[in-house]
């Protein structure tokens, strides 16, 4: 008999869960790290009690960085067959949570799917199932019918759920006033703020956020407090409204571990290279060290088509800062709905972006795929290169379309006989080094 209600419950406890074991075997640590870390808030391990063939995965800047790869079906793209494909594309390219963010259709088979099917993190925005669910546009839908379709996701199995708890009714007069270039970009934050503005209501995730919790310390959900005031655009980054809801989210996560459920904290969005550390040290105090999972951030706005290139400059520049969780952006972002070519070229992108920054933090073991890569190219042993490469289908691909001659067989093409490696090796064997 479980003696505990969530992971955090147990660890408060003194309880070494099997999740907890899974996940300091995976990291290198030892289950008490781990489960002090778990018991403090530091480290979450989103594993939804339902969602039984699950593979745990711990969220925490002590960790490695995880990936979490958007997908969805929308009233444009509606192929769940299609968003099926990109679900599998992602686990098997090591992607450690899918979020569902469809907004059409009937979403609960594909959700129960994904839960009953995918062994990674599940993540869902239930704000965007709400009209969906109930069939009447926003202003028709009630607090409770809110929290009702919390419940649903919690029930059918999901880990975690982004839910846009941090505005308010002062946030309105704030968006007013302060008149930001490109007021609220976050699709759930602009839907709670919609429904706040026609209804003259308080924001129903922050006004019953207690009834919330008692669903998610039920089914183990772990709750993502998402940044409805994520900026937009680098003339938006790191204003009031970003840094009051932050101040606000910080609150609520003290909320949160009152119930002992587990926490993630939202946050930007697009910022400016030379603020991405301090965004992630400002977080780092205001939530008390509670996982930070940022989408990016990117560093330009000017890069359509090539999002995911500047969101993982921004990736690693936040993880090696204490972010733990990158959400990754694909070269579709601001145009259309990914494809699942787009979906590859994020996910190689935020993978980049986590290692180099586990690297830079001194992850255990990190930088051994790194390592063997030195030596794998030193011997020039191509078979190695490609075992220890991030994706070694295209790198064994790009080398057999463009092979060098015969008689340098050993090298690349770029270099041929004048490689600096083949020099190397043959002068410190005493060997004859031809070049012509």
């Amino acid at each position: 008999m479980q003696t505990y209600t969530t992971q955090m419950d147990a660890a408060r406890k003194g309880i070494i869960t099997p999740e907890m074991e899974i996940v300091a075997k995976k990291e290198y640590r030892t289950t008490e790290e781990i489960r002090q870390w778990v018991a403090e808030g530091k480290v979450a391990i989103p594993a939804n009690k339902h969602h039984k063939c699950l593979n745990p995965e711990g969220v925490g800047s002590m960790l490695r960085t995880k990936i979490n790869v958007n997908l969805g079906v929308s009233r444009d793209c509606k192929d769940y067959n299609i968003e099926m494909q990109k679900v599998m594309s992602a686990v098997n390219m090591g992607a450690e949570a899918i979020m569902d963010l469809s907004s059409h259709g009937n979403t609960q088979p594909f959700r129960q799917k994904l839960t009953h099917e995918c062994p990674v993190m599940i993540g869902t925005v239930p704000v965007y199932d709400s009209v969906i669910h109930y069939q009447r546009d926003l202003a028709e839908l009630t607090a409770q019918d809110f929290i009702d379709v919390v419940r649903l996701h919690a029930e059918d199995g999901v880990d975690f759920v982004t839910l846009h708890c941090g505005i308010t009714r002062k946030t309105i007069e704030q968006i007013r006033k302060h008149k930001r270039k490109m007021n609220i970009v976050s699709r759930g934050g602009s839907l709670v703020f919609a429904w706040m503005s026609m209804t003259g209501n308080e924001n129903p995730f922050y006004e019953h956020f207690d009834e919330i919790c008692e669903i998610c310390a039920e089914h183990d959900v772990t709750i993502s407090l998402g940044d409805a005031c994520r900026p937009g655009c680098l003339a938006d980054a790191t204003d009031v409204c970003q840094i009051e809801e932050l101040v606000r989210l910080g609150e609520l996560t003290k909320r949160a571990w009152a119930h002992n459920v587990q926490v993630m904290v939202e946050g930007p969005g697009h910022v400016p290279l030379n603020q991405g550390a301090a965004n992630m040290e400002v977080q780092k105090s205001i939530c008390m060290g509670a996982p930070f999972y940022v989408l990016g951030p990117l560093v330009t706005d000017i890069a359509p088509g090539y999002d995911h290139i500047t969101a993982a400059i921004g990736g690693a520049v936040a993880a090696a800062s204490g972010a733990a969780f990158l959400c990754y952006v694909t070269p579709a972002e601001h145009l259309a709905l990914p494809n699942v070519e787009d979906v590859k070229q994020g996910i190689v992108a935020s993978k980049i972006a986590a290692h180099a920054a586990d690297i830079a933090k001194g992850i255990p073991h990190a930088r051994d795929i790194d390592d063997k890569m030195g030596d794998a190219r030193r011997v020039l042993d191509w078979d190695a290169q490609f075992a220890c490469a991030l994706d070694p289908e295209t790198a064994k691909a790009i080398r057999d379309a463009r092979l060098p001659e015969d008689d340098h067989s050993d090298t690349c093409s770029m270099c041929g006989k004048f490689c600096a490696v083949r020099s190397m090796n043959k002068a410190l064997a005493g060997e004859y080094i031809d070049i012509l």
